[in-house]
């Protein structure tokens, strides 16, 4: 049986609750009990533009060290959109694959990164209208929010974690114990034991807690 990772992702925070997780993993699971594949890690990106380069994307980041150690070579996506909402860094993402002996595979659209003339033509054709989305989506909230500064004289974004009672606390409890060398999953299960809800009661994972500690680095 073939071995792949399952890569789901969320731009907004906003979304990490709502339905798109369980759309995509459902997507990715269906399409590898069909053709025998066991899916051995399911890696969230949560809140991360697909705009994004792979490198600056801690969940992608931490899959593709493990696809280069671990022997498992394929990731399954529900849509290429969900590798990348800028064509170029989707045609990165995918020559780097090639390069490294991995495959990248959107279940919804499977054979669509092979090499063949008229399947890269699809692709990139399909990756310009992703961006064109994404920018028109960027454009309307951006619109939106002038709009709303216009009638109330402010439009505040969301703070960051640390900026509400409690957090700073919990940041310290973070920082201490990835300076003890624990893995960042496993901070975040202790958080989960120890009952630290994150945001609006959350679980935390360890993608949340690269988040904060990421914002803690570019902060100091």
């Amino acid at each position: 049986m073939k071995k792949a990772f399952a890569y789901l992702r969320v731009s907004g925070k906003g979304q990490v609750e709502g339905d798109g997780f369980p759309r995509q993993l459902e997507a990715v699971r269906k399409y590898a009990a069909a053709n025998d594949i066991k899916i051995v890690k399911v890696y969230r990106e949560e809140g991360v533009s697909g705009t994004t380069e792979w490198e600056n994307r801690p969940a992608f980041a931490e899959m593709m060290a493990a696809m280069l150690s671990d022997g498992t070579r394929a990731v399954l996506l529900e849509r290429l959109d969900r590798a990348a909402r800028d064509l170029m860094v989707q045609e990165s993402i995918i020559s780097d694959f090639k390069r490294k002996g991995l495959e990248v595979i959107s279940v919804s659209e499977p054979d669509l990164c092979s090499d063949d003339p008229s399947r890269v033509l699809m692709r990139q054709m399909m990756g310009a209208f992703f961006q064109y989305e994404k920018s028109s989506l960027v454009a309307k909230l951006r619109g939106a929010r002038v709009r709303m500064r216009a009638s109330t004289g402010s439009c505040e974004g969301r703070k960051p974690y640390g900026s509400r009672d409690g957090e700073l606390q919990v940041i310290s409890r973070i920082l201490a114990l990835r300076q003890a060398g624990t893995a960042m999953d496993t901070i975040a299960e202790a958080l989960n034991v120890e009952g630290v809800a994150a945001r609006r009661g959350r679980r935390w994972y360890g993608s949340t807690v690269r988040n904060v500690l990421l914002r803690e680095a570019s902060a100091a």
